[in-house]
């Protein structure tokens, strides 16, 4: 692996970090939304990353070569259903339906896609002093 590789490698995990961080934005902007019924209730959603591995050598363990967002996926646990018949978006019984959304759970996830994606940025720096300590050798 080379140091190019190590920036594709950082910067293949803080492009899919970004995304996490997309995502739990989403959910946390929509905690407090109300719908009239469970089919229009906002979804939690999840990130799902992948490694993709480069082809190893016969007998070696192959390496991540970048990793990314395969897919994100629809939290399918039951929205809340609270009775509050004043509430506008209150159906026929009274019920508001909120989402599945634990906000205490998305401020964890965002904490740790921001450490993650902060990680990476180390490595990005780290990459870079190593390889201009490289340059710089041939100066003395």
């Amino acid at each position: 692996m080379s140091m190019f590789d190590a920036f594709k490698l950082a910067g293949s995990a803080m492009q899919a970090q970004t995304q996490r961080l997309n995502t739990v934005a989403s959910n946390l902007a929509n905690v407090d939304t109300a719908a009239s019924s469970p089919d229009q209730v906002y979804q939690s959603r999840k990130v799902v990353f992948e490694a993709v591995l480069q082809k190893a050598a016969p007998g070696k363990a192959a390496l991540a070569d970048d990793v990314r967002v395969k897919d994100i996926i629809t939290d399918k646990t039951e929205p809340k259903k609270m009775y509050d018949p004043k509430h506008p978006m209150a159906d026929d019984e009274g019920y508001v339906y909120m989402p599945n959304v634990n906000a205490v759970e998305e401020m964890v996830d965002m904490l740790s896609a921001s450490r993650s994606y902060q990680t990476n940025a180390e490595v990005m720096n780290t990459a870079k002093s190593l390889m201009l300590k490289t340059l710089n050798m041939g100066n003395q």
